[in-house]
């Protein structure tokens, strides 16, 4: 039984953090495996990178608002049914996606399979507060991050080295198998983690005091702000990276893999340090702490670029300063969000994800219009969300969190 739990659960701990794992890390595989073949795909369905940009942003859209209704849906029903929902739909659109013959299908499907993804990011916070106290959970978070960081580790170099050997449309395949696996998983071993159901949830009158409530609370605003400045920043890396690491940089896709390995090594050490601060100096601190990390990175890596240095050592040191300072923000972020919220878990995740996807959303559209065959986008757009990080960790988190 989880210590410190709030609801009582014959799961072992080492098997909630494996379900954590896989369904957090769902967010990683589905948008980093493809990433070395982004390029590649465009040119092959003869598309702009204006649609190309789509294909991240559209299925990023759609998985932060479908979380606005998974999630007061697991307050009624409970986590279980909506997983099993959420995880056959997204294993049915990766299939799809990757059989689509052109860019406009192709989002189509990927749009579909965001939608379908928020099911399971979304419960998976939930479930964290269905178990655990906030101090408890932020640790149990990481631990489940960390596994996210495993996940994420692998899936770029995966989808380099699988579009280099056969082509795009096994990296989308491969995408689909690992939302088979997970599905296999909560089928055979998930138990309802939801306390009680709430047969309220879904009522108009309900739903609108809910998130009310949710959006007035000054912790919740404060980690929002937190997780979602943060997300911002990896996300204009994500949707930036293959043009510039590939197309500036000339790396190939297997190199440009590794790349991606790095940058997810960083994120994983990140949660490490996040799971050694918070007994130490509490969340509050460890969060002051990363935010040096986060600001120090984004305006390293912007002076040198601006300074006319351009390769991957001016980019990639700073760029795992950045992830470390991810690696703790997000899980003290995620956790603090649903932590006063212990019997509306679902719908306060549901939010804390969509105004974190509202925000990679925003940038993914300042990028497809932006990108201009320089590294400058990607450089000024971390450093831009890494002053967001710095000043809401040293002032929002501090005075409500």
């Amino acid at each position: 039984m989880p210590a410190n739990a709030n609801h009582s659960s014959t799961m072992p701990p080492g098997l909630i953090v494996l379900l954590l794992s896989l369904l957090l890390g769902l967010q990683p595989i589905t948008t980093d495996l493809y990433l070395p073949a982004l390029p590649v795909l465009t040119a092959e369905l003869g598309a702009p990178m204006a649609q190309a940009q789509l294909t991240l942003t559209a299925l990023l859209l759609a998985f932060g608002g479908s979380q606005l209704v998974w999630g007061p849906l697991s307050d009624r029903f409970g986590r279980r049914p909506i997983l099993l929902i959420g995880m056959a739909a997204y294993v049915l659109a990766s299939l799809a996606s990757t059989l689509a013959p052109s860019m406009g299908w192709l989002i189509v499907w990927r749009t579909l399979q965001g939608a379908a993804m928020g099911a399971g990011v979304m419960c998976a916070r939930a479930i964290v507060r269905d178990l655990y106290e906030p101090t408890q959970g932020a640790r149990v978070m990481s631990k489940g991050l960390s596994g996210l960081g495993v996940i994420a580790c692998l899936s770029a170099p995966l989808g380099g080295l699988v579009s280099e050997l056969l082509n795009w449309r096994y990296a989308l395949l491969a995408v689909g198998v690992f939302g088979a696996l997970t599905l296999a998983a909560v089928a055979l071993r998930f138990e309802e983690t939801a306390p009680q159901k709430n047969p309220q949830a879904l009522q108009l009158g309900t739903l609108v005091a809910t998130w009310r409530a949710i959006l007035s609370n000054p912790t919740f605003l404060a980690f929002s702000a937190l997780s979602a400045c943060s997300y911002g920043g990896l996300f204009t890396f994500l949707a930036a990276s293959s043009f510039v690491f590939t197309g500036v940089l000339g790396l190939s896709k297997i190199q440009y893999g590794l790349v991606m390995f790095v940058n997810s090594l960083a994120y994983l050490a990140g949660t490490f340090i996040c799971r050694h601060w918070l007994p130490r100096f509490g969340v509050r601190r460890a969060v002051g702490m990363a935010g040096v990390l986060s600001i120090s990175g984004g305006t390293l890596m912007a002076v040198l670029t601006l300074a006319g240095w351009v390769s991957v050592w001016s980019i990639m040191p700073a760029q795992m300063l950045f992830m470390i300072g991810h690696g703790i923000h997000q899980p003290c972020g995620q956790s603090g969000a649903v932590g006063p919220f212990p019997k509306a878990a679902g719908a306060a995740s549901a939010v804390n994800g969509f105004l974190m996807m509202l925000c990679a959303f925003a940038m993914g559209g300042w990028l497809g219009t932006h990108m201009d065959g320089t590294v400058l986008p990607l450089t000024l757009g971390v450093w831009f969300w890494s002053a967001l990080i710095a000043l809401s960790a040293w002032t929002l988190v501090q005075r409500h969190g």
